[in-house]
Protein backbone atom coordinates (compact mmCIF):
# COMPACT_ATOMS: atom_id res chain seq x y z
CA UNK A 1 0.00 0.00 0.00
CA UNK A 2 0.77 3.51 -0.39
CA UNK A 3 1.08 5.19 2.80
CA UNK A 4 1.53 8.94 3.95
CA UNK A 5 2.82 9.71 7.76
CA UNK A 6 2.10 13.00 8.40
CA UNK A 7 4.85 14.31 10.79
CA UNK A 8 6.98 11.19 9.52
CA UNK A 9 10.10 12.83 9.52
CA UNK A 10 9.99 13.04 13.11
CA UNK A 11 11.03 10.01 16.03
CA UNK A 12 8.17 7.58 15.87
CA UNK A 13 7.43 8.54 12.33
CA UNK A 14 11.12 7.56 10.95
CA UNK A 15 10.81 4.13 13.29
CA UNK A 16 7.35 3.41 11.37
CA UNK A 17 8.96 4.79 7.85
CA UNK A 18 11.58 2.32 8.24
CA UNK A 19 9.39 -0.71 9.39
CA UNK A 20 6.93 0.29 7.04
CA UNK A 21 9.86 -0.29 3.93
CA UNK A 22 11.18 -3.25 5.52
CA UNK A 23 7.30 -4.75 4.91
CA UNK A 24 7.11 -3.74 1.32
CA UNK A 25 4.92 -0.41 1.61
CA UNK A 26 5.44 2.77 -0.50
CA UNK A 27 5.90 6.09 2.05
CA UNK A 28 5.24 9.36 1.42
CA UNK A 29 6.13 11.43 4.47
CA UNK A 30 4.84 15.12 5.13
CA UNK A 31 6.57 17.37 7.56
CA UNK A 32 7.43 20.90 8.29
CA UNK A 33 10.74 20.21 9.82
CA UNK A 34 9.73 21.93 12.84
CA UNK A 35 12.95 23.92 14.64
CA UNK A 36 11.67 22.82 17.64
CA UNK A 37 11.90 19.13 17.29
CA UNK A 38 14.67 19.06 14.63
CA UNK A 39 17.33 21.40 15.46
CA UNK A 40 17.59 22.86 12.30
CA UNK A 41 17.69 19.34 10.18
CA UNK A 42 15.26 19.72 6.81
CA UNK A 43 15.74 16.16 5.27
CA UNK A 44 14.61 12.89 6.39
CA UNK A 45 17.47 10.29 7.59
CA UNK A 46 19.97 9.41 5.08
CA UNK A 47 19.28 6.01 4.68
CA UNK A 48 15.51 6.87 3.93
CA UNK A 49 16.15 9.43 1.39
CA UNK A 50 16.42 7.40 -1.61
CA UNK A 51 13.31 5.28 -0.93
CA UNK A 52 10.52 7.82 0.21
CA UNK A 53 9.23 10.88 -1.22
CA UNK A 54 9.36 13.76 0.79
CA UNK A 55 7.05 16.60 0.65
CA UNK A 56 7.90 19.15 3.06
CA UNK A 57 4.82 21.46 4.50
CA UNK A 58 2.55 22.12 6.86
CA UNK A 59 -0.28 19.99 7.52
CA UNK A 60 -2.11 22.77 8.12
CA UNK A 61 -1.79 24.33 4.57
CA UNK A 62 -4.64 23.40 2.31
CA UNK A 63 -2.30 23.26 -1.02
CA UNK A 64 0.34 20.82 0.23
CA UNK A 65 -2.09 18.29 2.36
CA UNK A 66 -4.10 17.72 -1.01
CA UNK A 67 -0.94 16.80 -3.56
CA UNK A 68 -0.01 14.68 -0.30
CA UNK A 69 -3.32 12.62 0.26
CA UNK A 70 -3.25 12.28 -3.79
CA UNK A 71 -1.91 8.87 -4.35
CA UNK A 72 -2.08 7.53 0.06
CA UNK A 73 -4.14 4.70 0.45
CA UNK A 74 -3.25 4.76 4.25
CA UNK A 75 -2.78 7.45 6.55
CA UNK A 76 -1.20 7.28 9.58
CA UNK A 77 -1.53 11.05 11.22
CA UNK A 78 1.76 11.75 13.63
CA UNK A 79 2.03 15.52 12.80
CA UNK A 80 1.33 17.46 15.91
CA UNK A 81 2.20 19.78 18.46
CA UNK A 82 3.05 18.12 21.94
CA UNK A 83 4.79 19.95 24.76
CA UNK A 84 2.17 19.31 27.63
CA UNK A 85 3.30 22.79 29.60
CA UNK A 86 3.67 24.70 26.64
CA UNK A 87 0.52 24.50 25.13
CA UNK A 88 -0.86 26.32 28.16
CA UNK A 89 0.14 29.48 26.45
CA UNK A 90 1.04 28.56 22.72
CA UNK A 91 -2.76 28.30 22.65
CA UNK A 92 -3.49 29.04 18.86
CA UNK A 93 -0.50 27.07 17.82
CA UNK A 94 -1.27 24.05 18.89
CA UNK A 95 -5.13 24.43 17.70
CA UNK A 96 -3.84 25.06 14.24
CA UNK A 97 -1.79 22.35 13.81
CA UNK A 98 -3.54 19.17 15.97
CA UNK A 99 -7.19 20.68 15.79
CA UNK A 100 -7.03 22.12 11.92
CA UNK A 101 -4.92 20.25 10.59
CA UNK A 102 -7.40 17.13 11.38
CA UNK A 103 -10.03 18.90 10.56
CA UNK A 104 -8.87 20.07 6.89
CA UNK A 105 -8.24 16.09 6.56
CA UNK A 106 -11.53 15.14 6.69
CA UNK A 107 -12.79 18.34 4.52
CA UNK A 108 -10.85 16.59 1.18
CA UNK A 109 -12.32 13.08 2.70
CA UNK A 110 -15.40 14.53 2.96
CA UNK A 111 -15.39 16.26 -0.72
CA UNK A 112 -13.99 12.93 -2.25
CA UNK A 113 -10.62 14.75 -2.76
CA UNK A 114 -8.62 12.11 -0.91
CA UNK A 115 -10.71 9.32 -2.80
CA UNK A 116 -7.89 6.88 -2.48
CA UNK A 117 -8.00 6.49 1.05
CA UNK A 118 -8.90 3.57 2.94
CA UNK A 119 -7.98 3.76 6.45
CA UNK A 120 -6.79 6.31 8.85
CA UNK A 121 -4.58 5.93 12.63
CA UNK A 122 -4.07 8.97 14.31
CA UNK A 123 -1.62 9.11 17.18
CA UNK A 124 -3.87 10.37 20.03
CA UNK A 125 -2.32 10.49 23.79
CA UNK A 126 -3.26 9.50 27.23
CA UNK A 127 -3.34 12.56 28.27
CA UNK A 128 -6.71 12.88 26.84
CA UNK A 129 -7.42 10.79 30.23
CA UNK A 130 -6.58 13.42 32.90
CA UNK A 131 -5.50 11.97 36.13
CA UNK A 132 -6.82 8.38 34.72
CA UNK A 133 -8.31 5.49 36.95
CA UNK A 134 -7.24 4.67 40.97
CA UNK A 135 -8.33 2.19 42.74
CA UNK A 136 -10.12 2.98 46.44
CA UNK A 137 -10.57 0.17 48.88
CA UNK A 138 -14.13 1.28 50.02
CA UNK A 139 -15.49 2.57 46.40
CA UNK A 140 -13.25 0.32 44.02
CA UNK A 141 -12.11 2.03 40.76
CA UNK A 142 -12.46 5.69 40.55
CA UNK A 143 -11.51 8.35 38.44
CA UNK A 144 -10.76 11.16 40.40
CA UNK A 145 -10.94 15.19 39.30
CA UNK A 146 -7.26 16.67 38.12
CA UNK A 147 -5.23 17.84 41.65
CA UNK A 148 -5.61 21.65 42.92
CA UNK A 149 -2.93 24.16 43.24
CA UNK A 150 -3.36 24.82 46.33
CA UNK A 151 -3.38 20.97 47.54
CA UNK A 152 0.03 20.61 44.95
CA UNK A 153 1.21 23.79 47.69
CA UNK A 154 0.51 22.70 50.68
CA UNK A 155 3.02 19.10 49.08
CA UNK A 156 -0.77 16.81 48.98
CA UNK A 157 0.28 15.10 45.67
CA UNK A 158 -1.57 11.80 45.91
CA UNK A 159 -4.94 11.24 44.55
CA UNK A 160 -7.66 10.75 46.97
CA UNK A 161 -10.84 9.24 46.37
CA UNK A 162 -13.79 11.94 46.12
CA UNK A 163 -16.18 10.09 47.78
CA UNK A 164 -15.05 9.27 50.88
CA UNK A 165 -11.59 11.10 50.65
CA UNK A 166 -9.80 8.61 51.63
CA UNK A 167 -6.18 7.76 49.98
CA UNK A 168 -6.37 5.51 46.69
CA UNK A 169 -4.14 3.60 44.45
CA UNK A 170 -3.26 4.12 40.27
CA UNK A 171 -4.83 1.25 38.17
CA UNK A 172 -4.48 0.86 34.78
CA UNK A 173 -6.57 3.20 32.75
CA UNK A 174 -9.07 1.56 30.36
CA UNK A 175 -10.26 2.98 26.74
CA UNK A 176 -13.49 3.89 28.50
CA UNK A 177 -12.42 5.81 31.46
CA UNK A 178 -13.71 9.42 31.35
CA UNK A 179 -11.95 11.74 29.23
CA UNK A 180 -10.64 14.99 31.44
CA UNK A 181 -7.34 16.24 30.12
CA UNK A 182 -5.64 18.83 32.37
CA UNK A 183 -3.88 20.60 29.77
CA UNK A 184 -4.78 22.04 26.22
CA UNK A 185 -2.11 19.87 24.78
CA UNK A 186 -4.47 16.94 25.76
CA UNK A 187 -7.84 18.40 24.79
CA UNK A 188 -6.66 18.64 21.53
CA UNK A 189 -6.20 14.77 21.44
CA UNK A 190 -9.26 14.53 22.53
CA UNK A 191 -11.19 15.86 19.65
CA UNK A 192 -8.45 15.32 17.50
CA UNK A 193 -9.67 11.44 17.61
CA UNK A 194 -13.09 12.22 18.09
CA UNK A 195 -12.76 13.71 14.87
CA UNK A 196 -11.06 10.79 13.19
CA UNK A 197 -13.39 7.92 15.02
CA UNK A 198 -16.87 9.96 14.11
CA UNK A 199 -15.33 11.08 10.64
CA UNK A 200 -14.61 7.18 9.99
CA UNK A 201 -17.64 5.91 11.16
CA UNK A 202 -19.45 8.66 8.88
CA UNK A 203 -17.54 8.02 5.56
CA UNK A 204 -17.10 4.57 6.36
CA UNK A 205 -13.51 4.18 6.67
CA UNK A 206 -11.44 2.39 9.31
CA UNK A 207 -10.01 4.00 11.86
CA UNK A 208 -7.83 4.32 15.18
CA UNK A 209 -7.08 6.43 17.41
CA UNK A 210 -3.81 4.85 19.22
CA UNK A 211 -3.33 6.49 22.84
CA UNK A 212 0.34 6.49 23.19
CA UNK A 213 1.59 5.62 26.79
CA UNK A 214 4.79 8.05 27.30
CA UNK A 215 7.23 7.14 24.09
CA UNK A 216 11.01 6.94 24.17
CA UNK A 217 13.74 4.99 22.24
CA UNK A 218 16.80 6.05 20.12
CA UNK A 219 16.02 8.99 17.79
CA UNK A 220 13.88 10.68 19.83
CA UNK A 221 14.66 15.01 19.89
CA UNK A 222 17.25 15.84 22.59
CA UNK A 223 16.96 19.48 21.26
CA UNK A 224 13.17 19.75 22.73
CA UNK A 225 13.38 20.97 25.74
CA UNK A 226 8.81 21.16 26.08
CA UNK A 227 8.62 17.27 26.17
CA UNK A 228 10.32 14.44 27.13
CA UNK A 229 11.89 13.76 30.61
CA UNK A 230 14.36 10.92 29.19
CA UNK A 231 16.07 13.78 27.08
CA UNK A 232 15.80 16.46 29.14
CA UNK A 233 17.00 14.02 32.51
CA UNK A 234 20.04 12.96 29.77
CA UNK A 235 21.15 15.99 28.76
CA UNK A 236 21.27 17.88 32.43
CA UNK A 237 23.47 14.42 33.69
CA UNK A 238 25.47 14.75 30.97
CA UNK A 239 26.64 18.00 31.08
CA UNK A 240 26.91 17.51 35.48
CA UNK A 241 23.59 19.80 36.41
CA UNK A 242 21.21 18.84 38.93
CA UNK A 243 18.58 17.18 37.73
CA UNK A 244 15.61 19.34 39.37
CA UNK A 245 12.62 16.49 40.00
CA UNK A 246 9.07 17.90 40.54
CA UNK A 247 6.39 17.25 43.06
CA UNK A 248 8.00 14.29 45.52
CA UNK A 249 9.35 12.27 42.85
CA UNK A 250 7.00 9.71 43.52
CA UNK A 251 4.97 10.60 40.60
CA UNK A 252 5.07 7.33 37.50
CA UNK A 253 4.64 7.23 33.59
CA UNK A 254 3.96 4.20 31.66
CA UNK A 255 7.26 4.52 29.20
CA UNK A 256 6.97 2.54 26.06
CA UNK A 257 9.50 1.96 23.83
CA UNK A 258 9.40 2.72 20.36
CA UNK A 259 10.01 -0.37 18.17
CA UNK A 260 6.46 -1.48 20.35
CA UNK A 261 4.98 1.88 19.48
CA UNK A 262 5.70 0.78 15.39
CA UNK A 263 4.12 -2.30 15.79
CA UNK A 264 0.67 -1.50 17.34
CA UNK A 265 0.59 0.93 14.58
CA UNK A 266 2.16 -1.23 12.30
CA UNK A 267 -1.05 -3.52 13.10
CA UNK A 268 -4.18 -0.81 12.56
CA UNK A 269 -2.96 -0.91 8.62
CA UNK A 270 -4.06 -4.46 8.74
CA UNK A 271 -6.88 -5.36 5.99
CA UNK A 272 -8.60 -7.64 9.15
CA UNK A 273 -9.06 -4.99 11.30
CA UNK A 274 -12.32 -3.35 10.81
CA UNK A 275 -14.18 -0.58 12.44
CA UNK A 276 -13.38 2.56 14.56
CA UNK A 277 -11.81 2.37 17.44
CA UNK A 278 -9.54 4.14 20.41
CA UNK A 279 -6.83 1.68 21.69
CA UNK A 280 -4.04 2.62 24.42
CA UNK A 281 -0.27 1.37 23.40
CA UNK A 282 1.72 1.03 26.44
CA UNK A 283 4.70 -0.97 28.63
CA UNK A 284 2.24 -2.51 31.20
CA UNK A 285 4.44 -1.55 33.86
CA UNK A 286 5.38 2.33 35.19
CA UNK A 287 8.65 3.86 36.60
CA UNK A 288 8.99 6.85 38.85
CA UNK A 289 10.75 10.10 38.09
CA UNK A 290 13.08 9.54 40.90
CA UNK A 291 14.03 6.10 39.27
CA UNK A 292 14.63 7.34 36.21
CA UNK A 293 16.50 10.23 37.04
CA UNK A 294 18.66 7.77 39.30
CA UNK A 295 19.05 5.41 36.62
CA UNK A 296 19.86 7.99 34.19
CA UNK A 297 22.72 9.61 36.52
CA UNK A 298 24.24 6.09 37.65
CA UNK A 299 24.47 5.45 33.77
CA UNK A 300 26.28 8.45 33.25
CA UNK A 301 29.01 7.84 36.22
CA UNK A 302 26.72 10.29 38.89
CA UNK A 303 28.23 13.17 37.38
CA UNK A 304 24.69 15.24 38.78
CA UNK A 305 23.25 15.03 41.18
CA UNK A 306 19.23 14.60 42.14
CA UNK A 307 16.98 17.85 43.33
CA UNK A 308 13.84 16.91 44.83
CA UNK A 309 12.44 20.71 44.43
CA UNK A 310 8.61 20.48 45.05
CA UNK A 311 7.88 22.60 42.19
CA UNK A 312 5.20 21.45 39.55
CA UNK A 313 3.84 22.23 36.76
CA UNK A 314 0.00 22.81 36.11
CA UNK A 315 -1.54 20.67 33.82
CA UNK A 316 1.04 17.66 34.91
CA UNK A 317 -0.89 14.46 36.55
CA UNK A 318 0.54 12.11 39.22
CA UNK A 319 -0.07 8.87 37.62
CA UNK A 320 0.24 7.28 34.40
CA UNK A 321 -0.33 3.57 33.26
CA UNK A 322 -2.02 2.25 30.48
CA UNK A 323 -4.63 -1.04 30.69
CA UNK A 324 -3.92 -3.22 27.84
CA UNK A 325 -6.57 -5.49 27.78
CA UNK A 326 -7.85 -3.94 24.05
CA UNK A 327 -4.39 -4.31 22.66
CA UNK A 328 -4.29 -7.38 23.33
CA UNK A 329 -8.14 -8.16 21.71
CA UNK A 330 -7.59 -6.37 18.38
CA UNK A 331 -4.17 -5.78 17.68
CA UNK A 332 -2.60 -9.32 19.51
CA UNK A 333 0.20 -6.29 20.99
CA UNK A 334 1.94 -7.32 23.72
CA UNK A 335 5.06 -5.24 24.60
CA UNK A 336 8.19 -6.66 24.23
CA UNK A 337 10.48 -3.86 25.46
CA UNK A 338 10.80 -3.90 29.27
CA UNK A 339 11.68 -0.32 30.60
CA UNK A 340 14.91 -1.34 32.39
CA UNK A 341 16.30 -2.73 29.00
CA UNK A 342 14.41 0.27 27.05
CA UNK A 343 16.16 2.90 28.94
CA UNK A 344 19.57 1.67 28.76
CA UNK A 345 19.10 1.19 24.82
CA UNK A 346 18.14 5.03 24.72
CA UNK A 347 21.28 6.30 26.84
CA UNK A 348 23.48 4.18 24.57
CA UNK A 349 21.99 6.21 21.88
CA UNK A 350 22.45 9.43 23.59
CA UNK A 351 25.57 9.07 24.56
CA UNK A 352 26.63 9.07 20.66
CA UNK A 353 24.99 12.53 19.59
CA UNK A 354 26.37 16.14 20.62
CA UNK A 355 25.20 17.49 23.62
CA UNK A 356 22.82 19.98 22.92
CA UNK A 357 22.22 23.61 24.05
CA UNK A 358 20.11 23.67 27.32
CA UNK A 359 17.21 25.59 26.84
CA UNK A 360 15.35 23.62 29.69
CA UNK A 361 15.50 26.81 32.19
CA UNK A 362 14.29 28.90 29.50
CA UNK A 363 10.99 26.60 29.05
CA UNK A 364 10.68 26.56 32.71
CA UNK A 365 10.73 30.21 33.00
CA UNK A 366 8.30 31.07 29.77
CA UNK A 367 5.52 29.01 32.19
CA UNK A 368 6.82 30.66 35.43
CA UNK A 369 5.72 33.83 34.02
CA UNK A 370 2.42 32.92 32.83
CA UNK A 371 1.95 31.28 36.11
CA UNK A 372 2.05 27.55 35.13
CA UNK A 373 4.65 26.86 36.79
CA UNK A 374 5.60 27.05 41.00
CA UNK A 375 8.32 26.50 42.95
Amino acid sequence: MNVLITGGAGFIGTHLTRHLLELGHEVTVLDNFSPQIHAGKTDLASDLRSHVKLIVGDVADPSVLEGALDCAECLVHLAAETGTGQSMYEVSRYERTNLAGTALIYEFLAKNRARNVQRVVVASSRAIYGEGAYRCEAHGIIYPPARSSDEKRSGLFDLICPTCGAACEMAPTPESAPLRPTSFYGLTKQVQEQMVLMFGNVLGIPSFALRYQNVYGPGQSLHNPYTGILAIFSNLARAGKPIQIFEDGRESRDFVYVEDVVRATTACLSPDLVGCEAINVGSNEKASVMEVATEINAFFGNASGNKITGAFREGDIRHGMADLSKARELLGYEPTWRFADGIRSFLDWATTNELSEDHYEQSLNEMKQRGLFRD
